[in-house]
């Protein structure tokens, strides 16, 4: 752990929360220009329990980012390559005959990590993403008739590319539901990358990787997320939410509204938002704000909205001015 951060395990608060997620940004602003809200929004999801579908072009530091919160939250870390030809026991792992003891041995795969980053998700196909289902949801793998439980913390962070279609698998909807936020990363700004060029004009190599420290540990995780559980939530507030999601589901423009799990997805989110903001208490701007990464991957368009170029950014911007904020 950083010597620059001391828990206090006596006075264990949504302060603490605070301080940590400053620390974190602190560090991985030492290498990433901008992403601010990428950087709170995965550590939103860490606090929640969750996991991440990170969407963006190449380049745009998905990857980097990653391996970077892995580092700042001291725990391991695996990077799983997804590809066309991957078999679903290339993640899980399998069971290998010992002749020495005449039994078969599991041996474990790469999803067997704390934070697992799966590159280029939608590149392997069904039967493959279709391994990720139990583990993502119940964080435990069935091999054999055999369940394995996963380490404490587990977060799947997975990446894909928006434009490029060619030798892709479109992700199951079921997949999609699985992962708390849809982060839609765009280009730096002009100012973002001019300020990028400078940092590693002379560091061809990324040296500065190396300098970003550790900021609290597991143990301390669970801490926070036992914190984060604890934020009070408003009645009133509770049906803000359900009133947002089952709007989704009677919705003109929408083939699809999301589920329940959607609506449980923002609570956990909102809470998390308040603790990282130093409230122990939920507000609808934490709703509001956690709306659009907890549902655009959710809904589906009606094809005709599709055919006219409505975006599901305008749909739940629609729903959030539509639906009455409690006072």
């Amino acid at each position: 752990m950083n010597d620059n951060y001391s828990w206090d395990d006596d006075q264990a608060s949504v302060a603490e929360i605070q301080k940590v997620v400053d620390k974190v940004r602190d560090e991985v602003q030492k290498v990433i220009i901008g992403q601010d809200s990428l950087i709170e929004l995965i550590m939103v999801s860490v606090f929640a329990g969750g996991h991440v579908l990170l969407e963006g072009v190449p380049g745009v530091a998905k990857t980097l980012a990653s391996k970077l919160m892995a580092k700042t939250l001291n725990v391991d870390f695996s990077r799983i390559q997804f590809t066309p030809d991957m078999m679903p026991s290339d993640v899980t792992g399998t069971s290998i005959y010992n002749m020495q003891t005449a039994k078969f041995a599991f041996n474990k795969g790469p999803v067997f990590s704390n934070m697992v980053l799966i590159d280029e998700i939608n590149r392997a196909p069904a039967k493959t993403q279709a391994s990720l289902f139990e583990v993502m949801e119940e964080k435990q793998v069935t091999v054999d008739g055999n369940t394995y439980k996963m380490a404490f913390p587990f977060m799947v962070i997975a990446t894909q590319n928006p434009i490029e279609q060619e030798g892709t698998y479109k992700l199951p909807e079921a997949q999609l539901d699985r992962f708390l936020f849809r982060i839609q990363l765009d280009y730096p700004s002009l100012e973002e990358e001019q300020e990028i060029l400078r940092r590693f004009r002379n560091d061809f190599s990324k040296k500065q990787i190396g300098e970003v420290q550790a900021v609290i540990n597991a143990k301390e995780v669970e801490k926070c997320q036992r914190i984060v559980e604890k934020i009070h939530v408003k009645d009133e507030l509770l049906d803000y939410i359900a009133a947002i999601t089952l709007n989704t589901r009677n919705n003109g423009d929408l083939f699809l509204g999301a589920s329940p799990r959607a609506s449980l997805s923002i609570m956990q989110a909102a809470k998390a938002v308040a603790a990282i903001n130093g409230r122990d208490f939920v507000t609808p701007d934490d709703i509001q704000y956690v709306a659009f990464p907890v549902l655009n991957h959710r809904i589906i368009l009606t094809p005709e909205r599709e055919m006219e170029g409505m975006d599901v950014r305008d749909v739940i911007k629609d729903i959030i001015a539509k639906v009455e904020v409690p006072r």
